[in-house]
Parts: C-alpha cells; sequence; structure tokens
C-alpha cells in the first residue's frame, strides 16, 4: 500500500530533527511540528484507504 510507505518515509524523514529538538534546538522543534502535521496527514490517508479495501471485500 502506497500511503503506507508514504508515511514510513516520513517518519523516517524526522529521526534526525527530532534528536536536535531533544537537545534543545528551537529550530529542530519547529521542523519537527510541521513533520508531524503531514504525517498526521498520512495517517488519516492509511486508515481511509484501509477502510476502502475492507468494504471492498
Amino acid at each position: 500500500m502506497q500511503e503506507y510507505e508514504d508515511l514510513k518515509v516520513l517518519v523516517a524523514e524526522i529521526e534526525a530533527d527530532i534528536s536536535k529538538a531533544e537537545g534543545g534546538n528551537k529550530a529542530a522543534g519547529t521542523r519537527v511540528r510541521k513533520q508531524m502535521q503531514k504525517i498526521k496527514q498520512a495517517s488519516q490517508l492509511v486508515r481511509n484507504r484501509v477502510l476502502e479495501i475492507r468494504s471492498a471485500q
């Protein structure tokens, strides 16, 4: 499922900034929050896709 693969890529991209944000880097924290919003949207797409698959059966 492509939606899930996209979600995994988003999560992998954010790892470095999370480490920086934990260290006190405010700019990294802003990037993390922005990326988390994208992850939230991607998660919703995965949920919707799963519902489509379930409904089709």
